[in-house]
């Protein structure tokens, strides 16, 4: 798991920590956006299409993709910043042929969609962490391929529990059941499937060890496995927790994108359901 890196807000000069994403790569592998932390963010004032994506390049295969430009929003004072990637140079390495040599990079037509048209996730870790205690295994580490998830912004509470359905039927889940009526603002909402117990937490308070437990035991209960979406992230104690228990954790943003948190999130994106 990468570490958190501290940004200080131009606004009210308070540090808030960021994680930098995994994205998954047509090839399997995992794409973090390479921060250029030396320099200083910048306050988004106005959001463009084409401003809201940065290209970056799979260590592992060359490829150069898009991705959702990092962004960090203050906690004390609401101003959204906009994180410096290092952009992507010519791999001197890709042609060591010269002319006529072949290329470790593909061409523009072939590279990767951006996320909203992204290709299968990227397969996490060798292996996560066993907790002490019993949990519903995790599918077998073997990649598979899937059409591209379609995220859908999130405006209210009933968008974040729609768009958690979607990302579960997109990794494989079969007869998603959204409860019926509005979601109510204050309470976590349950969504299950045959081998599936999930939880989607839509408020704007991190998601805490209780709530981490509790969709392990449900998930024990009826011998599935659990997951669990958040607006707001989790607390240490809760992403500890979860680890522990081997529960994959997203952090979802208004876009509708859903991000893994943890080892075991990325396992999921990489073997599906």
């Amino acid at each position: 798991m990468a570490e958190a890196v501290p940004v200080r807000c131009p606004a009210c000069l308070r540090e808030n920590g960021y994680t930098v994403p995994v994205y998954p790569c047509a090839c399997g592998s995992p794409v973090r956006p390479p921060l250029d932390l030396a320099a200083p963010p910048e306050p988004l004032t106005h959001r463009t299409w084409s401003e809201s994506w940065v290209a970056v390049r799979c260590e592992s295969c060359g490829r150069e993709s898009e991705w959702p430009q990092p962004e960090v929003g203050c906690s004390s004072c609401g101003t959204v910043v906009r994180m410096a990637v290092h952009p992507v140079h010519p791999d001197p390495a890709a042609n060591p042929a010269g002319p006529g040599g072949g290329s470790g990079v593909e061409p523009a037509s072939a590279r990767t969609p951006r996320p909203g048209q992204r290709p299968g996730g990227g397969p996490g870790p060798d292996g996560h962490r066993d907790g002490p205690l019993d949990r519903a295994p995790l599918p077998s580490a073997t990649p598979v391929p899937r059409p591209a998830f379609r995220p859908v912004t999130i405006r209210t509470a009933r968008d974040a529990v729609a768009t958690a359905a979607l990302y579960l039927r997109w990794l494989g889940f079969q007869d998603v059941r959204q409860p019926d009526g509005r979601p109510i603002p204050s309470a976590a909402v349950d969504l299950r499937a045959p081998g599936l117990v999930a939880q989607v937490d839509p408020t704007t308070a991190p998601a805490g060890l209780r709530a981490v437990e509790c969709v392990w035991l449900n998930g024990l209960t009826a011998s599935a496995t659990s997951v669990y979406f958040s607006l707001a992230g989790y607390t240490e104690d809760a992403r500890t927790r979860a680890d522990d228990l081997g529960i994959p954790l997203f952090v979802m943003d208004l876009t509708g994108m859903p991000q893994p948190v943890n080892d075991p999130a990325d396992e999921l994106i990489g073997t599906g359901a």
